[in-house]
């Protein structure tokens, strides 16, 4: 198989992590005899430095004409700490997102037996958790206009917008998972307070019938964030919208026990992103500490997804799994006896070779 990835390394540790996915790629496609071409873009930070655009248009071609993109991670403390700035890295993520029509973002929550006492939660509340929270990605608060501050810059607003279209064309990515995991949906809103919830949850009753296989519950956001921590085992997969998304998979981080090891998948109209769920970490750029496996495990996502190449994504993941177990693993899960981004990344490239 031969397929264009465009690569957006992007800021802080994103070169380093991408690069370890990169190599396992390689391991893999010399493996299965696929022959992939990278692409490499700027975006984020590094292309506000370069072009002053943190999505130049050069960037927005080489997405648009590539099988998939394999992304790493976008900030730079420059701009988190000058809230004057009138260009940010966040804001090439945004328009990249709209331009691509990535509107449904996947992300897995699951645990590894090995690593399960890393987590802050104890074991018989987190053991077997395995769901996915489905995240509305272009619309919501994040996208909504108006916004800004007024002329004496005592009040800022912003606005939340949501159609019906946007919110069936994710919730019908939810159903549509669901069927195929253990078909339960948690649709995920604050419907007692907000206008644009209790259409979320309209569409969402009004589409229930199409899926009459389907248990569809619903949740407050208050009370998901509660029983994410309390109870996460009773998830399959949850679907809400952007801001609730982006916060709720965060804080479900803490079942894995790091923000290292998530993998997602932005999906929708043009090409499919993959990525990690954290950020560019910038306090560890260049240290070579930076947990790699959720990219890697990124990467897995879009053979899977992608390219439908079951067995390259599996082996993958049992590299990961069997890499954790033998204790490889980044000083983000063992403070004691820890390995360098690197070092995890050639470990998880030997096994897939000899495997």
């Amino acid at each position: 198989m031969k397929k264009k990835i465009a690569v957006l390394s992007g800021d802080g540790i994103g070169p380093e992590i991408i690069k370890q996915a990169l190599l396992v790629v390689d391991a893999i496609n010399a493996k299965f005899n696929h022959q992939f071409e990278f692409l490499h873009a700027l975006v984020g930070a590094i292309a506000i430095d370069a072009t002053g655009n943190p999505f130049p248009e050069e960037t927005a071609q080489i997405c648009l004409h590539s099988d998939a993109i394999l992304f790493g991670a976008i900030g730079d403390p420059k701009y988190d700490n000058n809230p004057k700035a009138a260009v940010r890295p966040e804001q090439g993520l945004l328009a990249m997102r709209k331009r691509l029509g990535l509107f449904a973002n996947i992300r897995p929550v699951f645990t590894y037996e090995s690593l399960i006492d890393k987590s802050p939660l104890k074991r018989e509340r987190i053991e077997g958790a395995d769901f996915v929270v489905i995240r509305e990605l272009t619309g919501g608060i994040y996208f909504g206009e108006p916004r800004g501050r007024t002329e004496n810059l005592q009040k800022a607003f912003d606005t939340c917008v949501y159609s019906k279209e946007e919110i069936i064309r994710v919730s019908k990515v939810a159903f549509e998972l669901a069927q195929k995991r253990r078909k339960k949906l948690t649709a995920v809103d604050k419907a007692n307070v907000l206008v644009t919830s209790r259409l979320w949850r309209e569409t969402i009753q009004e589409m229930k019938h199409e899926y009459p296989d389907v248990e569809l519950d619903f949740l407050f956001v208050d009370n998901a964030a509660m029983q994410i921590i309390t109870n996460p085992k009773t998830f399959d997969v949850i679907v809400t919208e952007n801001m609730f998304g982006d916060i709720l998979t965060d804080e479900a981080s803490v079942i894995a026990g790091s923000l290292g090891l998530l993998p997602s998948a932005s999906t929708g109209f043009q090409t499919s992103l993959y990525e990690p769920i954290h950020g560019s970490y910038p306090q560890a750029a260049g240290k070579n500490i930076a947990n790699p496996l959720a990219t890697i495990l990124s990467a897995a996502m879009m053979y899977e997804m992608s390219f439908q190449l079951i067995a390259e994504g599996a082996l993958i993941r049992k590299a990961v799994e069997e890499s954790i177990k033998a204790g490889i693993v980044t000083v983000d899960l063992n403070a004691t006896k820890s390995y360098s981004t690197s070092e995890v990344g050639a470990w998880v490239v030997d096994y897939i070779k000899k495997s």
